[in-house]
């Protein structure tokens, strides 16, 4: 079993206004077979944690701590993080023109292994695992993500999650932009990846309706960047009918 622990975790980013803080103490810990959903209003912080986690050099780490099986996640690599096992699925993944689909997922698969899988056996293991996504074969000679959709930009984040085998995944808003039938189909992949591999998911969304796909161990609400209520599924279904208004203040009258 492998364990993502987030304690205390303070974040800040610099804006025009100077830096702000965006997660003001997160608490959170992800094992694997677990799956974790992040909700919350808008600027709530939820993207500011995925990025934090993966490394992103916009994103300052002020307090607290991040490991996965007591290793010091913030004192790795952005490479280093995949390699340890730590999975990201962006919300808006981004164009690699002159790279093809092939060689991008061979090339990380050797970075993660330490050597390069069997041409014969990839080969097969690409085809299935593009088969299962309903992307056309076409796409493994393409360049990533160039010229893709939206829905086929999450389908080649979810090949990759399937071939990469992580431990930890973390899924921002992989839902946004999914008609119905490519809901059902990326939730699907997210899926078999976890029943093959025991993956642990941090899936951060808006709604619910990945949800009924990706059935949460447990639901956490991120309000101004804190951890302000947790549970099981059931919280999902309330914020569903009742939205997050009773987790901010009111907003003070004009003429008061």
């Amino acid at each position: 079993m492998s364990v993502l622990e987030i304690r205390d975790l303070h974040v800040t980013v610099e804006t025009d206004e100077g830096t702000t803080p965006i997660l003001n103490g997160v608490t959170l810990t992800i094992r694997t077979g677990e799956t974790h959903a992040i909700m919350g209003p808008n600027g709530s912080g939820k993207s500011t944690l995925a990025y934090t986690i993966a490394g992103h050099p916009k994103y300052t780490v002020t307090g607290g701590s991040i490991t996965l099986d007591g290793e010091d996640v913030l004192e790795m690599t952005v490479d280093e993080r995949a390699r340890a096992g730590l999975f990201l699925a962006m919300q808006y993944p981004v164009e690699i023109p002159g790279v093809t689909v092939t060689n991008f997922l061979r090339t990380a698969k050797t970075a993660i292994d330490g050597e390069a899988p069997s041409i014969r056996t990839w080969t097969k293991d690409v085809t299935s695992a593009m088969k299962n996504l309903r992307m056309d074969g076409k796409f493994a000679q393409r360049n990533v993500n160039e010229g893709f959709s939206g829905g086929e930009k999450k389908r080649h984040e979810i090949l990759q999650l399937e071939l990469l085998r992580p431990r930890i995944a973390v899924l921002d808003e992989t839902d946004s932009g999914l008609d119905v039938d490519a809901l059902k189909i990326v939730s699907e992949g997210v899926n078999r990846a976890k029943e093959a591999t025991d993956l642990g998911v941090l899936l951060i969304t808006h709604y619910t309706r990945i949800l009924n796909y990706i059935k949460p161990d447990f639901v956490h609400v991120l309000v101004r960047g804190r951890v302000a209520e947790e549970g099981g599924p059931e919280l999902a279904d309330r914020l569903e009918r009742e939205g997050y208004d009773r987790f901010l203040e009111p907003v003070a009258d004009a003429d008061a």
